[in-house]
């Protein structure tokens, strides 16, 4: 296949796959059967438009394929013929508008919602996410999240079976059902950023943007829609400068000319939308993002702007974390015996096993000229540190430390 043939089919499928999963499983109501003819109309595809070429409206083309092949497996098998009947009706009732053949219909809003329903253990719902609205492969799915294939296999059939048995419908929530039901596909696309990112997984960090840009199409008006937007894109702004030689480089330290003006300019204009009203969690990081983005280094950050914004993400979502940015934030305000302060008064366990705290109250305590304790956080943060450039940049504060020990 000529190389610009295939880079241009490649980017067909990425946008088309899953229009076309999320049609086909809006007509069968059955998503094994929707993924199987979704895989034989690309496998048709690949064998067919290098000859003939991109047809004008390859998603109409996909799935005319896809439906083709579904109804022969239908009449071939007898489990399915139940089905058929009921596909027949479906489709009869759709003709003027799913099978025109003029435009694959974009149903990805059902999808998302189907798969990060609450029903699902959490889990699952992100796993189904990558699987069916990402299409990456079961391998792919289970190298994110650095599990074996075997497992990652078991909790994606687990998650089809949960929604076969438990008759999930493939629908879109209603207006009274929405505001309950949209936070948890934001939280499922957030997770898949935050796991990107903090793995330094580019590719599983981006793909989460895509789908987000996608539920913002679907979705223009809701505002939290628009603020998870705003912040990935603010956040992935700085990704070029996020490492160096493979070792993480914390924001204070990072070569800001290497951010992604592009990148910040669109998050940005997005969160004045995200705040309009009343502020939702993701409108209001997208803000303190944006506060860090648009400063010209740490000095110049509006500090007591951002204190206040985690002030209003604190009671809008109270959480260990959210106190542990908003103690850093204020040792960068007052000083660091504020933050310390702040930080050893924190009593929660689950703080004490995540290493971003003891990184930070090294960090302190460094400051503060106590470096025998200021070793020994970073020696904790660095048994619990969970990639290897967060390791290299651990293993070089304590070193550093050690030195001043001597």
């Amino acid at each position: 296949m000529d190389e610009h043939v295939a880079v241009s089919v490649e980017a067909v499928f990425r946008e088309e796959r899953g229009r076309l999963l999320a049609s086909l499983v809006r007509h069968f109501g059955d998503l094994d059967l929707a993924e199987e003819v979704t895989s034989d109309a690309i496998e048709a595809a690949v064998a067919r438009w290098p000859v003939d070429g991109i047809p004008p409206k390859p998603g109409a083309w996909l799935l005319t394929t896809a439906r083709r092949r579904a109804v022969d497996k239908l009449r071939r098998d007898k489990a399915y013929a139940a089905k058929l009947a009921l596909l027949q009706v479906d489709a009869e009732r759709a003709a003027p508008a799913a099978m025109a053949g003029d435009e694959l219909p974009d149903d990805r809003l059902q999808l998302f919602f189907t798969c990060a329903h609450p029903a699902l253990p959490a889990e699952d719902r992100t796993a189904l996410t990558l699987r069916c609205l990402a299409g990456l492969t079961t391998p792919e799915v289970a190298r994110a999240f650095l599990v074996p294939a075997a497992t990652m296999a078991k909790r994606i059939v687990r998650a089809k079976k949960k929604i076969k048995e438990a008759r999930i419908p493939f629908r879109v929530p209603g207006a009274d059902e929405l505001p309950h039901r949209l936070p948890g596909v934001l939280q499922v696309l957030y997770s898949i950023f935050t796991e990107g990112y903090a793995a330094t997984r580019l590719d599983l960090a981006e793909e989460a943007i895509r789908l987000t840009r996608i539920l913002h199409r679907l979705l223009p008006r809701e505002r939290e829609v628009t603020g998870l937007l705003a912040l990935v894109l603010l956040v992935h702004a700085r990704r070029e400068a996020r490492t160096e030689n493979g070792e993480l480089v914390l924001l204070g330290d990072q070569d800001r000319g290497r951010w992604d003006r592009t990148m910040i300019e669109e998050g940005l204009a997005l969160v004045p939308i995200a705040l309009t009203g009343t502020p939702g969690p993701y409108g209001v990081q997208a803000a303190i993002a944006a506060l860090h983005d648009e400063a010209a280094d740490v000095a110049t950050t509006d500090w007591p702007q951002i204190v206040a914004l985690y002030d209003v993400l604190r009671a809008l979502i109270p959480s260990p974390v959210v106190e542990l940015n908003r103690a850093a934030a204020i040792a960068l305000r007052d000083g660091p015996p504020a933050g310390l302060a702040l930080l050893d008064d924190l009593d929660e366990p689950r703080l004490r096993e995540y290493h971003p705290y003891h990184a930070a109250r090294a960090d302190l305590l460094s400051r503060l000229g106590r470096h025998p304790e200021a070793a020994d956080a970073y020696r904790r943060a660095l048994e619990l540190a969970g990639t290897e450039p967060e390791r290299e940049y651990l293993r070089r504060r304590l070193a550093t430390e050690q030195e001043h020990r001597s």
